[in-house]
């Protein structure tokens, strides 16, 4: 396809995050780290749920979705930044970021309706335990998480289209390491209006109403928590909800930190290490959130490498 009526480009620079070349090696090396740890701790999180019976419950099925999920989101960005920097080029093609940009968003549209869905699964299983297994059951839950991919399709599909509708200018640099749709959009020499009131209707429907949602769930969680009877029973209700809770409070935190410094064109440093904290340590960070504190998933993981569970 062609990138607009009056101007062709073939391929976009990609400034990175420093343009030291003593810096590239260290840059190679931490975001491999990083991202075998995330690739490893999520493969691991899917073959635990899906390798014991124990955890064949509609919670580990979001969580399994969430971990396939994060490699996918993780896997958008990271192979181009290690090819960039082991091959010392800044290019990417025209073709690859509209690519980039469609899976981008549709990984991390993902991610806000799965946790959505988490949190609402927690609210049914603690507000209204009895009704739990009749309400999730098996068909609902493959209907909510096929409903979240059709949604953050849609979404990632006519965010990409209307991109494709922009002309840009020869010289085109985009001061981040991948991608990003608000930098592309800022760098057209067209009227990018439409593509501006459709990014933040997306941000609205995409991340504020799944936050809303899980405002909600938790409002109704807690106020259920505070009236069992039971220090023991709060005790553990609290410690279900704790790993939901900080897996949703890093994504909407990260998040939130790259909107507010990408909303300062200045700031082109302080958005690029907020992309990072959003787009590589919060799905790095997700699986020893869950299996850290989360007795089941630790027992499966003993059991599937023949280590005995005490």
């Amino acid at each position: 396809m062609e990138p607009g009526n009056d101007t062709q480009i073939s391929e976009f620079h990609l400034l990175g995050l420093s343009e030291d070349p003593e810096l590239q090696p260290l840059i190679f090396g931490v975001f491999l780290s990083m991202y075998l740890i995330t690739v490893v701790g999520n493969l691991l999180i899917i073959l635990a749920v899906s390798s014991d019976s124990h955890l064949h419950t509609p919670m580990y099925f979001f969580l399994a979705n969430l971990s396939f999920v994060d490699i996918c989101f993780t896997s958008t960005t990271v192979p181009k930044i290690l090819w960039n920097t082991q091959t010392q080029s800044k290019v990417i093609t025209y073709d690859g970021c509209i690519t980039q940009i469609f899976f981008f968003l549709l990984f991390a549209g993902l991610d806000d309706f799965l946790l959505a869905v988490m949190a609402y699964d927690l609210f049914v299983a603690i507000c209204h335990p009895l009704h739990y297994m009749v309400i999730m059951n098996p068909t609902y839950c493959v209907l909510l998480v096929l409903v979240s991919w059709v949604m953050s399709t849609l979404n990632s599909l006519l965010q990409s289209l209307m991109v494709l509708q922009l002309s840009f200018c020869r010289e085109v640099q985009i001061s981040h390491f991948f991608c990003e749709i608000n930098q592309v959009v800022q760098l057209a020499c067209s009227d990018a209006f439409l593509n501006d009131i459709l990014m933040q209707f997306a941000a609205v429907l995409l991340a504020g109403f799944p936050l809303a949602g899980i405002i909600y769930s938790y409002s109704k969680i807690v106020s259920s928590i505070l009236g069992i009877s039971s220090a023991q029973g709060k005790e553990k209700a609290f410690s279900t909800c704790a790993s939901h809770l900080s897996v949703v409070s890093l994504f909407y935190c990260t998040a939130l930190g790259v909107y507010l410094s990408s909303a300062a064109p200045q700031s082109s440093h302080t958005s690029a290490v907020g992309l990072v904290m959003y787009t590589v340590v919060s799905p790095m960070l997700n699986p020893f959130i869950y299996s850290l504190r989360n007795r089941d998933i630790k027992e499966a993981l003993k059991r599937i490498f023949w280590v005995p569970v005490i």
